[in-house]
């Protein structure tokens, strides 16, 4: 992560009451990424919840405000009847595509040694 040397040497993003905290949490949240992922272009609500195996309904949509309250999603209501809704990235939100996917990419070309680290590290606890 880039910390300018100013704020490095205050310890200032280490504090509790650091700005970028309730930011960070939000972001680095793995359904708010996963969502994220999803949303390469707009989707309605049950779209996005088919595509993420596992998100219960009421996480995806605390999920989806948080990330609009954030300004990185928005929500628009289709004339539809029954009326729909459809979720699509802010240029914020697309914004964070690019270091998304290279998290992504480290992750998937990193896992394979990770679980090697983990199974050794397992293994001598149990010694």
């Amino acid at each position: 992560m880039a910390v300018s040397e100013n704020d490095a040497g205050t310890g200032i993003v280490y504090r509790s009451d650091c700005p970028s905290r309730p930011i960070l949490d939000q972001i680095a949240d793995k359904w708010s990424m996963m969502v994220m992922a999803v949303l390469d272009k707009p989707r309605r609500f049950n779209e996005i919840k088919r595509s993420l195996e596992g998100v219960t309904q009421r996480v995806l949509t605390q999920t989806l405000r948080r990330l609009e309250r954030n300004g990185m999603v928005v929500r628009r209501v289709l004339p539809t009847s029954p009326v729909g809704v459809e979720y699509s990235l802010t240029p914020l939100g697309e914004s964070l595509r690019e270091p998304f996917g290279r998290l992504y990419d480290w992750t998937v070309n990193n896992a394979d040694d990770i679980r090697a680290h983990q199974m050794d590290y397992d293994r001598r606890l149990q010694s």
